[in-house]
């Protein structure tokens, strides 16, 4: 898809008010959504060959939660779009983030690759990691939860 589409469909979005937008061309498609107190996030994808699951999580500490745990706020980051999940920089690499790890807002915890570009996923809120929801290399839909922080 042309980047000059895409650039018109997001001036398009912006002059409407029109919330979200996809286009399908061929195996290619566009999704631009807008949100009020964000600005708009384009987000380019090529259906997965395979209907992607749920991951299950490989650690969830939140199954043993007691009632003080209960009082702890839990915050899950979800995928802001489709695509593939890299959980650190290169094969083989230190993950970005492990289970029991503190995170501040604005530290990398993952990646996502979509259209052969990759993008840096950033941890929303400051707390501590306590589950990892996929697995590397996964493929992950829009809004898929990734990791849990407290």
């Amino acid at each position: 898809m042309d980047i000059r589409k895409i650039k018109k469909l997001i001036e398009l979005i912006q002059k409407t008010g029109v919330a979200e937008i996809e286009i399908r061309e061929g195996e290619e498609s566009v999704r631009i959504t807008r949100e009020t107190n964000k600005p708009p996030a384009v987000v380019m994808a090529t259906p997965p060959p395979f209907m992607a699951s749920a991951a299950m999580p490989t650690e969830n500490k939140s199954e043993h939660s007691s009632h003080s745990e209960a009082a702890i706020e839990k915050h899950t980051v979800k995928a802001p779009m489709v695509g593939t999940v890299y959980l650190s920089p290169t094969p083989g690499a230190k993950p970005f983030v492990e289970i029991g790890q503190t995170v501040k807002t604005g530290d990398v915890i993952c990646l996502i690759e979509a259209m052969k570009m990759f993008n840096q996923i950033e941890a929303d809120k400051t707390g501590t990691i306590t589950s990892r929801l996929v697995d590397n290399g996964t493929p992950v839909e829009f809004n898929q939860p990734l990791f849990v922080i407290e």
